[in-house]
This record gives structure tokens, sequence and C-alpha cells, in this order.
């Protein structure tokens, strides 16, 4: 990292500065001694939490979902004595699986402040690291699509089957074709009310206008492939375009995301949202439930090593593959890993139009 332009940390819409500190590999995440020390942010005064007076000094409570409460422990509990030495705090934290407020007390305003900064830096790290639990998709699997893409599977499976990589085993499950928005990590029920009520505050704002109040009719058609090499291909995907030739689905994508991003729910990783559909992945090889993050999935991979296809033939023969117009009416909130009746991911909220 370059010391002159130090990472920055965006929190509650306040920028940190993130020092560079000698990092290393744990084997073992959950058991190890995570450790905040006085150079990993800037403890300066934050007005964007607040801090109430009390008899005895100062407090500050926040909400921290119950699976990160580890981080702020660490292996016998050696960071939150840390935190509190440091800091000349009490830090105190839910029992293990119980939801509920992590408290710091303490006689001045500056420690306790400071070690609120701390904590939030700290979880905002480790958040970074967990697999993704929900994403923003727009669902695909209209009975006509489902239908033509198991011609698509069929076709390609009798015509290229013998080239390198290519089986079955690589293709999306048609009850789960979808486009993919946005991935999120919400660990807990009130942050999944939060992600839903954003949604409806996006429908208000911006989607409905978009989108006139109807459904967006779009066309799937087209395959390309997300490498510079067609020899060895890990994912293809089928183009997704309005039938009126407008771009009011990349607007309400693009506006949803921006949106997410800004509110802290939603990590940005591109400048546009990137419409595309699965259809064969190389992830499915070896798990067929894995969902889509290419190259980029938050947290660990299943496997490390991904057995690539050679989509040479498939692209020339299928270039333009028609898999049929889809009226799109809804963002859902999917649960990743999850199917309901239709099998398509089951929808913790969703945005109608």
């Amino acid at each position: 990292m370059d010391i002159l332009r130090p990472t920055l940390i965006r929190i509650e819409g306040r920028v940190y500065r993130k020092n560079l500190i000698q990092e290393q590999p744990y084997q073992h995440e959950e058991e190890q001694d995570f450790f905040a020390g006085p150079g990993d942010c800037v403890d300066e005064p934050c007005d964007t939490f607040v801090v109430e007076e009390t008899e005895n000094g100062f407090q500050c409570r926040v909400e921290v979902p119950s699976p990160l409460y580890k981080y702020i422990i660490g292996k016998k509990g050696e960071t939150k004595k840390r935190l509190e030495t440091e800091t000349r705090t009490s830090i105190s934290i839910p029992k293990p699986g119980v939801e509920g407020e992590i408290v710091i007390t303490g006689q001045h305003r500056s420690g306790v402040t400071s070690a609120r900064t701390r904590i939030d830096v700290l979880l905002d790290s480790f958040r970074k690291k967990q697999p993704f639990t929900h994403f923003l998709s727009f669902a695909l699997n209209q009975p006509a699509v489902q239908e033509r893409f198991l011609q698509f599977k069929e076709e390609v499976l009798e015509k290229c089957s013998k080239d390198h990589g290519v089986s079955s085993s690589l293709f999306q499950n048609p009850a789960k074709l979808h486009l993919t928005l946005g991935t999120l990590v919400l660990l807990n029920e009130q942050e999944i009310q939060k992600a839903c009520d954003l949604l409806q505050r996006c429908k208000e704002d911006f989607v409905d206008q978009i989108a006139g109040g109807k459904p967006l009719i779009v066309e799937v058609a087209g395959v390309e492939y997300m490498n510079d090499d067609p020899a060895v291909m890990d994912v293809l995907y089928a183009k997704v375009r309005m039938k009126d030739g407008s771009d009011r689905l990349q607007m309400v994508a693009d506006q949803l995301v921006e949106r997410f991003v800004a509110s802290g729910l939603m990590l940005k990783e591109w400048d546009r949202v990137k419409l595309h559909a699965t259809v064969m992945n190389t992830l499915f090889r070896k798990d067929p439930s894995a969902d889509e993050r290419n190259n980029t999935m938050t947290g660990k991979s299943s496997f490390k090593e991904r057995e690539s296809f050679n989509g040479r033939n498939i692209l020339k023969l299928f270039e333009n593959f028609y898999f049929g117009e889809v009226q799109l009416d809804s963002v859902r909130l999917s649960q990743r890993f999850s199917s309901d009746a239709s099998g398509y991911y089951a929808t913790s909220g969703q945005l109608i139009f």
C-alpha cells in the first residue's frame, strides 16, 4: 500500500484512514486474537454516533450482529481486554447468539469515543470477510425461458460435449435463472429488515418513476463469456436487453446499487451493474448450489481450483441463441443457499413495480 495514499474506510458517513500494519495469515480465523491497535485508525472525535453522559461518566451503545461478537472479544478475550485497557473503558457484550447492543462505558468522553471508533473499524474489516448472505435479483425463471434454457443445454451437450471440460454439471438450475444486481452481508433480522425498508424507499424515490409503474419487458438473447480466452472459460452468460431499446433496466439497477452502497449495506464493486444471466459456471461443477460471483466471490471459495472449459464451439454455434422474453415486475432480496416452492431463491423482501 502506498503510504501517501492510505486505504480509506467509510463508516456511517465519515471517512477514516487505515494505517499500514503487518498482517499475519490465520488458519482458523475465529480462534485467533484479532487486535485493533492504536495504529489501526485515527481516534479522532466523531459526531456520527451518540455518546451519552451518565452519573458515572459516559456511555455509547452500538448494535452489532451476534456473529461478529467474536471479533470484538478475540482469543481468550484478549482483544476486548486491550481495547478496554488502552481506552480506559469497560465494554459489555451480550452472550454468544443473543442479539443486542455492545455497551461502552468510561469516565471520559474521549475514551468512549476512541473505543467506539476502534470497534467500528474492526467490525468493518471483518464484515468484508464474511460470505454474502443475500443478493438483489431479478428472477428470469419464467416457464418459457426455462424451456428454452433446457433446449440450449440439450443442444450444447449434443454438439459440444467432446470439447474439453464441457459437461452437464456446468449448467445453471433453470428454476434459479436470474440477474444479480449486488450482494449483501445481512447477519440478523434487523439488518434484513433494514434492507427491506430501503427497497421500499427506492421504489418511492425513483423506481416507479423510471419503470412507469409497469413491468420492464426484456429479451434474453445471445451468450458471452467473462474472461479473455474462450478456450478456458469459467462463466458463460446470457445477455439481457430492454425490448424497447431503452436503458431503463440499467438505470434501475445502477441506482439501486448506488443507494444500497450509500447506506452501507453493500460494497461498491463496479461503476455500473453488469446485467447478465449465468447459464454455465465452473463453480457448479463441484457445488451445484454455488451462487454466482465469478472470481470475485465474497468470503472464501468452496474450492480453490476451477476446471475451465473450452467454449469456442459453444460461442460459434450459440452466439445468438434466443432464450425468450421476460416481464420483470419486482426486485427481490434473495437469500443465498435457499429455495422457495417454485425452486427459485427464498425471498426475504421485494420491491414490486
